[in-house]
């Protein structure tokens, strides 16, 4: 205010805050504030979860995913965890509330890990808690975690299998199974369940505290969204959940507008293809992704359940995405998904499917990216490594090469698309399990030259201290990482197991028993190139 004098006077005003109607369209402002509630509540789900954990591969690797949903079991928001698991998790919690409704409103979580469910592999269990209204009882939401367990059971200490068959090598299943009734913990139950079958979990104390830390996780978010409903009103809050998904449509569909349908063929070092035809539809803006062509269900474990094409291509289309918005089910809108029924991205109950998650998951997305021709491959694989007896079980994943784009190079040594975990700090490996690192960097001149050359992958090399069973899951052995638009490919992996001082060359996928002071050296894939070079220098 300007007094008398000519001088400025500040003078306090009370503001009053937007309070968001049920029925009003969105308001920009608040819009933006829910999407970033929503994310943050998931995000301090996952701080719950990290901290609670006792197993490394959750702790220290976050191995995990946190999600809201809402009473329609729509992906509403998540933090930035796992791609393949937020990406396939709502087909999962549908299950759970299609199967478990009256178990649900009287307060119950349950815990799933079929693949045939809404699943991944069995090693990622996710559990599911109402968010119910404090005086009606009302469904109002789900709130859901997912963890990738140390071990699960099955033929491999570590549950990822190179050479399972069926689902039953994989390890335990847990389908709809009540871990909190009437609030009370069934750990006896679960205890119980774990020790079944002819390839029992081998650490179920760990699996009992990894669940405990998920259902942790899921109180928190409960918590929180019982505040927020308490904030804004509950009426307020159901209507900027539709909100948030509506602006996702809105944001993927114009997206769409720019892009270029086409079509690609992927093949796996063992042989299978994965086909793609994306059609663009610019009027009506949107997308058919088409899978029609791709190979039959395998006898491999590289078979992938159809939650996970469809993660794949939620995750594609999100990342194309001009906005920062939540990565939900608002996204997936104004997209078709056509999978043939009997693939190997849509097998039926009892095929193996523990490399499908971490293995074909990352072929789907290159392949979508090949098709769009925006983005050379990148490492298209996960390396996993497992590793363990009776005592020990540790499961990891390596980075590698990204693909580069029509406008920047690829990166190295990193986790790439469908994962987002973190790799063991050496230190804390070396403590906790018998084994040393004797070498870990960049693989240099991996990533494939071009315009913009793609990633450089890296080297892990590992000591074995004690006696124990390790298994290598891996692709992009034998076939190059793409490259695009005149790139050059990257230089494929390469898995040596060195005994005695003798080095071995293993394939993609193997296992081995090791002896104190054997080795095994990853060499993981790089990037793609994008765009021809301009000279031979480059």
């Amino acid at each position: 205010v300007l007094n008398d004098a000519g001088q400025l006077r500040l003078q306090h005003e009370p503001i009053v805050p937007r309070q968001p109607s049920a029925n009003a369209a969105a308001d920009p402002v608040l819009l933006e504030i829910f999407n970033n509630r929503f994310m943050h509540i998931a995000k301090q789900m996952g701080d719950a979860l990290q901290t609670s954990a006792r197993s490394t591969n959750i702790k220290d690797r976050l191995d995990f995913s946190c999600a809201l949903f809402n009473p329609n079991c729509e992906l509403i928001a998540n933090a930035p965890h796992i791609p393949v698991h937020l990406g396939s998790m709502d087909t999962c919690v549908q299950y759970l509330l299609n199967t478990q409704r009256a178990g649900f409103l009287q307060g119950n979580s349950y815990a799933s890990n079929s693949p045939f469910a809404g699943g991944t592999h069995l090693p990622d269990i996710t559990v599911v808690s109402p968010l119910l209204h404090p005086a009606t009882g009302e469904l109002m939401g789900l709130l859901a975690s997912r963890a990738h367990h140390a071990d699960i059971g099955g033929i491999t200490p570590g549950s990822m299998p190179p050479d399972s068959k069926t689902i039953d090598d994989e390890g335990i299943i847990f389908d709809g199974f009540c871990l909190v009734e009437n609030g009370t913990l069934c750990a006896a139950a679960v205890r119980q369940h774990l020790l079944q079958g002819n390839w029992p979990a081998r650490n179920p104390e760990q699996n009992v505290a990894d669940l405990i830390a998920q259902l942790a996780a899921n109180r928190k978010g409960q918590a929180l969204m019982l505040d927020l409903a308490e904030e804004v009103g509950h009426l307020s809050l159901q209507a900027y959940m539709q909100h948030v998904l509506n602006n996702a449509e809105a944001v993927i569909r114009e997206a769409i507008e720019g892009l270029q349908g086409g079509a690609f063929r992927y093949e796996l070092d063992s042989g299978e293809v994965i086909v793609v035809d994306i059609a663009i539809d610019h009027q009506l803006r949107t997308a058919t992704v088409n899978f029609a062509g791709s190979s039959p269900q395998s006898t491999s474990n590289f078979n992938a359940p159809e939650a996970i094409a469809r993660a794949a291509v939620l995750y594609v289309f999100r990342t194309l995405a001009q906005k920062p918005i939540p990565l939900n089910a608002g996204c997936l809108r104004p997209i078709e998904i056509v999978i043939p029924a009997g693939s190997m991205l849509s097998p039926l109950p009892g095929a193996a499917v523990v490399a499908g998650n971490v293995e074909t998951s990352q072929c789907i997305v290159d392949a979508l990216f090949g098709a769009l021709g925006l983005l050379a491959a990148s490492q298209g694989t996960m390396n996993n490594l497992t590793f363990g007896n009776a005592k020990h079980q540790y499961y990891e994943t390596l980075g590698g090469g990204s693909g580069a784009g029509a406008a920047f190079a690829g990166a190295d040594a990193v986790q790439t698309h469908m994962t987002n975990s973190r790799l063991t700090d050496t230190e804390i490996l070396e403590i906790r399990y018998p084994v040393r690192i004797t070498e870990f960097a960049i693989r240099r001149g991996s990533g494939g030259s071009g315009k913009y050359s793609g990633g450089n992958g890296l080297i892990r090399e590992i000591e074995f201290l004690e006696a124990m069973e390790v298994a290598i899951l891996a692709n992009h052995r034998r076939i190059q990482p793409f490259g695009l638009a005149g790139g050059a490919p990257a230089v494929c992996g390469e898995n040596l197991f060195i005994c005695r001082g003798t080095a071995q060359q293993l394939a993609a996928t193997a296992a081995m028993k090791v002896a104190p002071g054997d080795r095994l050296r990853i060499s993981t894939p790089g990037g793609g190139g994008f765009g021809a070079a301009l000279n031979a220098d480059e």
